[in-house]
């Protein structure tokens, strides 16, 4: 991630919180909980206020959450009770100990070159059988927009970068307009993926 990224995150920390916490993210949260077993271990990747850490925990499921920036971190902890590790993506280096990795709107900041890396990375962190959720803006853009930067994806170019870069295969992908109150206009694709 950029270091004007982070810059981003932490003076716009707060703001970012209060427009995404209370967010109702319920329809993709149980899509992607479908596909794990009841108290699976879930590492919420970048997990920016904490919506959905929270989320799972309430139901019961073991989660580990990591974010990049230091104040997304500790605000993130204070929204959910629950210890957030300051983690940058590139240092994930766990093998086979997450039933389900959430990367909502997070991995996106990295360019397709690193993306490579930490597709690697998640997918050798990944169980046999686990589930990735990840979701990018929909289109063909990349570069800084709006003071962080971004990886956008359509179906074709996510489906071509993954042959290139990961054993992973998407098991499901749909295209949603964006939850936050004013920004309809904005699409994202979400995609679940396996080994």
């Amino acid at each position: 991630m950029t270091d004007r990224t982070l810059e981003y995150y932490k003076n716009n920390c707060q703001s970012f919180s209060d427009s995404t916490f209370g967010v109702d993210f319920r329809d993709t949260q149980e899509r992607f909980l479908r596909e794990l077993s009841p108290s699976a271990h879930i590492l919420d990747f970048g997990c920016g206020s904490g919506r959905d850490t929270l989320y799972f925990l309430e139901r019961r499921f073991r989660v580990t959450a990591t974010d990049g920036s230091p104040e997304m971190c500790r605000t993130a902890s204070a929204n959910t009770g629950h210890e957030v590790i300051r983690l940058l993506f590139s240092e994930l280096d766990n093998r086979q100990e997450f039933d389900g990795i959430w990367a909502c709107a997070s991995i996106l900041h990295l360019s397709r070159t690193d993306l490579g890396d930490v597709f690697r990375r998640m997918e050798n962190a990944l169980k046999p059988a686990g589930t990735i959720y990840t979701s990018f803006k929909y289109g063909t853009f990349e570069g800084m927009r709006n003071g962080r930067y971004f990886t956008d994806f359509t179906p074709e170019s996510f489906r071509e970068f993954l042959a290139r870069n990961s054993k992973l295969h998407i098991t499901d992908y749909w295209i949603t307009a964006d939850v936050r109150p004013g920004r309809s206009e904005e699409k994202w694709l979400n995609l679940l993926l396996r080994n």
